[in-house]
């Protein structure tokens, strides 16, 4: 079992390996793939985005087995994703959970047009762009006159943050191993410019 602190230690090194090129080639033999297939012990749950210029994976340049990666546009968090969370923090004893947005988010996008272009969205979407609408709303109120770049970049964070709260503060298991078992949970940010994924702290 690894700490937190730790995992968070490893996730930032192969962020730093992925951003300066020095990334391995990590080729798995039919072996170890066969030992993964009966068990898996992630040292890290990352729910993100599900954009196609994230994976998780590389950007913190983990191999098989590493990482317990949830995907959903706009890295929201719903009740299917608290599951999942909860699922690989109890079973697999996994201490630390990043949320992790990025720039330049498709859904935080089909938000903003929604909140201030009026634009509708399907039936589905809409699901996805109620979630975060909260946090883009309440970004709105307290910092109006915001220009709409400075506006996406800060409801990626706003976002980001409303679902490290939503996680933190909406599953009693959750909280419980806050509090008594030694999960962390933090919100990160990625940017597809640089590589570079930050931390919020």
């Amino acid at each position: 079992m690894i700490a937190a602190a730790e995992a968070l230690e490893r996730l930032r090194d192969g962020n730093n390996r992925f951003v300066s090129g020095q990334t391995p080639t990590q080729t798995l033999s039919n072996n170890i793939r066969r030992i993964l297939a009966a068990d898996q012990a992630p040292f890290a749950i990352v729910l993100g985005c599900s954009d196609s210029r994230v994976p998780a994976e590389l950007v913190f340049d983990q191999s098989f087995g590493d990482l317990f990666v949830i995907r959903v546009a706009g890295n929201i968090v719903a009740p299917s994703q608290v599951g999942s969370v909860e699922f690989a923090a109890a079973r697999y004893s996994t201490k630390l959970v990043v949320v992790m947005g990025h720039q330049h988010c498709g859904a935080i996008a089909a938000t903003l047009e929604e909140l201030l272009d009026g634009t509708t969205q399907s039936r589905n979407l809409k699901s996805i762009v109620d979630r975060i609408r909260p946090s883009v709303a309440t970004l709105l109120a307290g910092r109006p006159g915001l220009d709409r770049k400075t506006l996406a970049r800060e409801a990626v964070r706003a976002n980001v943050r409303a679902s490290v709260d939503h996680l933190s503060h909406g599953s009693e298991l959750l909280e419980r191993l806050v509090h008594n078992g030694g999960l962390l949970i933090v919100g990160a940010e990625y940017s597809l410019d640089t590589g570079i994924v930050t931390f919020f702290e």
